[in-house]
């Protein structure tokens, strides 16, 4: 019974550590600026870090200190806490894999970006209507854009940047409206109107650019997709892991009860 403690003691140490890496990946998206306009994205991931932090250090207590209801606790509770980290891997998954980006040519850095060309779950989730004025407000305040012009002097510098998808769907118009580049958030002459809805509502005012354009919509999308994708190989990595040892413990659990139940039988027969 005291080696099988001692087994599941270190395997939830370990499971202990591997929460860190999913509460340091849910820091990291809550300090992106894009995820700062998204409240109801910024704080599940750290939330779920620490519940597998507690739980894994109640675990640890319970076989270090030989507590069996504890340990009984600890395996449903890491049993549930696994597979919702595995629906939240799927559901990122399956929703990031459109790309919305499509690659402009003659020498420019960036892509632009389409709203359709992302899935509708996260289309409707993040940019509905009721979402996008807040969103809009949010991204107005931030410095995404104005950063843009103390960073760029020229026009080929400007177009040869490998800008972030919200910063190319944000902070300028569509190439296709025909503007001419003056800086990154200013540009001169008449758009081409037939070129697309956004061409019309793009405008120089620092408040306004292109934050009521699709294209800033697809441009926050793209943005968000690039985040979870590398979110994503991080959580692999842990939730494998993190399964291994819920397997093994649950293994020395199951060893230590027939160890118990073999000695009290054997007790009867004295």
């Amino acid at each position: 019974m005291a080696v099988s403690n001692s087994i599941t003691a270190i395997l939830n140490f370990v499971a202990m550590m591997c929460s860190f890496p999913i509460i340091a990946a849910g820091v990291w998206l809550a300090s992106r600026a894009d995820n700062e306009c998204l409240l109801w994205l910024r704080w599940p991931l750290v939330f779920l870090g620490l519940a597998f932090l507690l739980v894994s250090a109640a675990g640890f207590v319970g076989a270090y200190w030989k507590k069996e209801g504890l340990l009984a606790i600890y395996l449903v509770a890491m049993f549930i806490l696994i597979v919702v980290l595995l629906v939240i891997l799927v559901l990122a998954f399956v929703v990031t894999r459109p790309d919305g980006g499509a690659v402009v040519g003659g020498g420019v850095g960036f892509k632009e970006y389409r709203l359709d060309g992302f899935s509708s779950w996260l289309r409707d989730h993040v940019t509905a209507t009721d979402n996008w004025g807040k969103i809009r407000a949010c991204l107005a305040a931030s410095q995404i854009c104005p950063k843009l012009t103390h960073k760029f002097v020229s026009a080929p510098d400007f177009f040869a940047a490998h800008l972030s998808p919200l910063q190319s769907g944000c902070c300028k118009p569509p190439l296709m409206c025909g503007l001419e580049y003056s800086s990154p958030t200013t540009w001169l002459g008449q758009p081409n109107l037939a070129a697309g809805a956004d061409c019309g509502v793009w405008s120089n005012d620092p408040r306004q650019l292109c934050y009521n354009c699709d294209s800033c919509k697809a441009g926050l999308l793209g943005n968000l997709r690039e985040e979870w994708r590398k979110t994503n190989v991080i959580l692999i990595i842990t939730v494998v892991l993190l399964i291994w040892v819920y397997l093994i413990a649950c293994s020395a659990y199951r060893n230590a009860q027939t160890e118990q139940l073999f000695r009290r039988y054997k007790q009867g027969w004295v």
